[in-house]
């Protein structure tokens, strides 16, 4: 008997993968790498800015109790860590709500609080203490800005004093561009003839200024206010 062979059907040539494909492909990946890079500032940034402030704060706070002259201690990964200028407390935010203060206002800076801008004075001192924070990202200390109103309070803990300063403005009422430095003067004026402080001479002053909105950085809050209360720490 015949053997009865059966014959494969022809092999179905694989179809090559055009260019669109491969942009699709392209587009879903940048996709994803945008999306991580949102969720990393929006999110990641918060937390280890909010670790790196915590670790200032008590390096601060230890400093200060023991009367040292903020030599700083080493973290686990070799970063000498020091103490802040100062720590800020602002009551409308809630009791916890504590940033510390360290001088200059360059991003490495800002990522760990509050800075100080150079050329004003320090708290306590006649003329304008003026200092910036994050509104979003970054530990974002200023998110809540919009909600504070005059007669709010901004207390400035320092190695040896406590200044209790009173805000005078509603900062929904002040945004000024980054290039109107007017405001950290030390008697701010405004050009405009606008929202300023009280234009006496020898005050005690305070200005915070933060983005005026969330998703964009050109333009700056700015609210005012004078010192009310000092007490030793």
């Amino acid at each position: 008997m015949a053997t009865q062979t059966l014959d494969r059907p022809p092999a179905t040539p694989r179809r090559r993968r055009g260019a669109p494909f491969w942009i699709g492909v392209a587009l879903v990946l940048a996709g994803l790498v945008l999306l991580g890079y949102v969720g990393w500032q929006f999110f990641g940034t918060n937390v280890v800015s909010h670790r790196k402030q915590q670790q200032i704060i008590e390096q601060t706070e230890r400093e200060w109790s023991q009367g040292s002259s903020g030599t700083g201690t080493t973290t686990g990964n070799g970063d000498r860590l020091k103490g802040a200028q100062a720590l800020v407390r602002i009551p409308k935010f809630g009791g916890d709500y504590v940033v510390p203060v360290q001088a200059g206002v360059s991003p490495d800076v800002l990522a760990e609080g509050f800075g100080h801008f150079a050329g004003s004075v320090r708290p306590g001192r006649v003329g304008n203490y003026a200092i910036a924070g994050h509104r979003v990202t970054h530990g974002e200390p200023l998110r809540e800005m919009p909600s504070l109103r005059p007669g709010d309070k901004v207390v400035v803990e320092t190695r040896n004093r406590t200044y209790t300063y009173e805000l005078d403005t509603d900062p929904n009422d002040l945004v000024v561009t980054f290039n109107d430095v007017w405001v950290i003067a030390k008697q701010p004026r405004n050009p405009d003839g606008g929202v300023q402080p009280a234009q006496r001479p020898g005050q005690k002053l305070i200005t915070l200024t933060t983005c005026a909105e969330l998703f964009h950085t050109d333009n700056r809050m700015i609210v005012f206010g004078h010192l009310v209360d000092t007490a030793p720490r």
